[in-house]
């Protein structure tokens, strides 16, 4: 493992011993007492994290610097995750920007960590925040942050609104409208729950999908095909005797089909005769069908 790598792993290392778990409010106190670093001393770490790989120095960095991640989180807090999770996300962002932060710049580490703080907490965001990812591209992850803040109320943005924030953000305002659109969606299953009952059942996305297989005209002609065909069936089967109605039975419809020579032997005939008598009702069947 290369220095600088051990270095960033044993950083790690330090702020996760902190991480907030389930005593959040204990775990604020305790970053809130972390002493900040004076410009000097601020410095004095940096140079010897980006010349010496000092471990101790990425540490106490890190460590200085939790109280403002803290900060940071509250201010997503409206986006219904944990802050304990946005908390954690935030922290590795700062020990991304401890590693590579550049003391040579004249800048104080947190307004180069704030970016890389918000970035972690946003990736975050947008792969928790719904189901169904809300933006994908650099563009409409902008839009999603903005767009929430931008809105003034829970109603629909004016034309006027709608055209103001796509010039503030460089967009189109289609853009804008469908990105209002995916923020003011649910969630939902494809399929119904287990448990819903007949009138939630049919909420289910699945019951309005078109089914481009299926024609209801010929659902409803088979339905009426099907139906003509069993009447025809039962008044054919009516114009039979009771002898050849009982063999068909007997022979076609019953869960258990009984032999020739068992109804040879009920109607005190051959099993030949059984086999004829079969044969000929078959035959006034299909004509009585046919007609």
């Amino acid at each position: 493992m290369a220095a600088s790598d051990k270095a960033l792993s044993l950083g790690h290392g330090a702020a996760l011993s902190m991480a907030p778990g389930a005593n959040l409010p204990a775990y604020i106190q305790a970053v809130g007492t972390i002493p900040m670093l004076s410009a000097e001393r601020e410095q004095a770490l940096a140079e010897k994290l980006y010349y010496g790989e000092c471990v101790a120095s990425a540490r106490e960095l890190v460590l200085a610097h939790l109280r403002f991640v803290v900060h940071i989180a509250r201010s997503y807090s409206g986006y219904g995750l944990a802050e304990a999770d946005l908390i954690q996300e935030g922290n590795v962002g700062l020990m991304k920007a401890v590693k590579r932060f550049d003391p040579n710049k004249g800048v104080r580490l947190v307004s180069f960590a704030v970016h890389w703080i918000k970035a972690e907490m946003h990736e975050f965001i947008l792969r928790n925040w719904r189901i169904v990812k809300v933006a994908t591209t650099k563009a409409q992850r902008k839009l999603f942050f903005n767009l929430r803040s931008a809105k003034k109320n829970l109603s629909w943005l004016t034309h006027s609104e709608t055209q103001a924030i796509a010039e503030d953000l460089g967009v189109p305002e289609a853009e804008v409208q469908r990105m209002e659109g995916r923020l003011s969606c649910r969630d939902m299953a494809f399929d119904a729950p287990s448990d819903a009952d007949d009138d939630d059942a049919w909420q289910a996305p699945q019951h309005y999908l078109q089914d481009l297989s299926s024609d209801p005209a010929v659902a409803v002609e088979a339905a009426n095909s099907s139906a003509d065909d069993e009447t025809r069936l039962h008044a054919a089967l009516a114009q039979l005797d009771a002898r050849s109605q009982d063999i068909l039975a007997r022979r076609w419809l019953a869960e258990k089909k009984a032999t020739l020579h068992e109804l040879a032997a009920e109607h005190g005939v051959s099993a030949e005769r059984i086999r004829q008598l079969e044969a000929n009702a078959m035959k006034k069947l299909r004509t009585g069908l046919a007609a």
